[in-house]
């Protein structure tokens, strides 16, 4: 008994590490898909944006975040902690029978992390191309390290709408529809970018630099995004666990094929064209739709809930254009909008959850993030700013921001000639 149990602890915490590794590749997605969607003169200061917001998601997490998210307190109000912490003593789990934990604290700590920077991830997106990046990481500091968290308390955390019964396996709602409310806000604030509306409320397409890499992005997140659904499972060393987590992958890959194939039917029915980023969109909507119930719908249904976010993704980003909404990357519209549908689609094939529960989930969830984000980008806007000058974004953030080029166009010599 005693070795078994320790061959389960031990496969367990190393397939939740192998998870968080792959959702950790999922900052390399979305830094190659803003890459591409952007301006070639704003790419560097992407790049740049997503390495540092990475990082200070996993040392704020650390520092304070997740001791707040899984640490003790009330229904609503967390409890505080500094510094993550956590006994890894197989002879402790050992000894602690089938009660006892089941995989390391510490490899959990590394999966939820890795969580809270692809909430932040969203929001970069969305401020792409005119947001001073000072402020962007300022704010990253106070999401991933208090907001975020304290949201996450009252769902994961077994704060009150887990008691409520609100339903949401991977994050639809607690990480996607949470990162887009606070990329909402920052944009509201922010403001469109330069030329791309027009006085008679004509919409100008600011084309991507580089539509392959934004292709190779959607493909990385899809790839990682394994990792966020099937380790939300939590174990895989039983053949119960090991079935769910089996379904979980097939269901999650159908739901973004889905979206990719029901984004570009709708595109073409309403543009008349094959358009790839709606295909890309798509393909994360189905992903984001996906998200709060991998494990319990059909392959079928799984499929159907990925192409109702695909269809759903397309239309939104027409809408928050009509409404003079600014997002360069379909941020808000991918997480936001169809994590709002993904949060309600469990309630197709999990007989567990209310209607009650999710709705208050939603509303609970983008009314805090919302709120408390928009009164932190209002302060950052009050000092020291939040847009770039409208100098230095029609010079490109790379040189305002960076003082360097993504794809410089010369050297600083000139050849000799062959």
């Amino acid at each position: 008994m005693e070795q078994i149990l320790e061959v389960s602890y031990a496969l367990d915490t190393f397939y939740f590490l192998m998870s968080g590794m792959l959702v950790m590749w999922m900052a390399a997605g979305f830094t190659m898909l803003e890459a591409g969607m952007v301006r070639s003169k704003n790419t560097a200061e992407i790049l740049t944006k997503n390495i540092a917001l990475y990082s200070i998601a996993c040392i704020m997490y650390m520092v304070v975040g997740y001791n707040i998210m899984y640490g003790d307190g009330g229904s609503v109000i967390p409890g505080i902690g500094f510094f993550i912490g956590g006994d890894n003593s197989v002879a402790d789990v050992v000894a602690g029978g089938e009660d006892a934990p089941y995989y390391s604290d510490i490899s959990d700590f590394f999966f939820q992390v890795v969580f809270v920077a692809t909430a932040m991830s969203i929001i970069s997106g969305a401020v792409a191309e005119r947001m001073k990046l000072w402020s962007f990481l300022i704010f990253a500091v106070v999401l991933t390290g208090f907001i975020y968290p304290i949201q996450g308390y009252w769902s994961w955390g077994e704060g009150f709408l887990d008691e409520l019964g609100y339903s949401d396996y991977a994050g639809s709602g607690i990480v996607h529809m949470a990162g887009a409310s606070a990329a909402l806000a920052a944009v509201l604030l922010l403001g469109a970018r330069k030329g791309k509306y027009g006085p008679n409320g004509e919409v100008r397409a600011i084309p991507g630099a580089n539509m392959p890499l934004a292709t190779l992005g959607t493909f990385i997140l899809w790839m990682g995004w394994f990792g966020f659904n099937g380790g939300s499972e939590l174990k895989v060393s039983d053949v119960e666990s090991a079935n769910a987590v089996a379904q979980v992958f097939a269901n999650t890959n159908l739901a973004a094929a889905g979206g990719v194939v029901a984004g570009l039917l709708t595109a073409r029915a309403l543009f008349g064209k094959a358009d790839l980023t709606m295909a890309l969109n798509g393909a994360l909507a189905g992903l984001v739709a996906i998200t709060a119930g991998p494990d319990t719908p059909s392959m079928l249904l799984a499929t159907l809930i990925g192409a109702a976010g695909g269809v759903l993704v397309v239309f939104s980003i027409i809408t928050l254009d009509k409404l003079r909404i600014d997002d360069p990357v379909g941020a808000i519209s991918v997480h936001g909008v169809v994590g709002i549908w993904g949060v309600l689609a469990v309630l197709l094939s999990n007989p567990d959850a209310t209607l009650m529960g999710q709705l208050t989930g939603i509303v609970v969830i983008f009314s805090f993030v919302f709120i408390s984000s928009l009164i932190v980008w209002a302060i950052l806007k009050a000092t020291l700013g939040i847009r770039v000058s409208e100098e230095q974004e029609y010079q490109g953030m790379d040189l305002a921001e960076c003082g360097m080029e993504a794809y410089p166009e010369f050297t600083g010599s000139r050849g000799t000639g062959a």
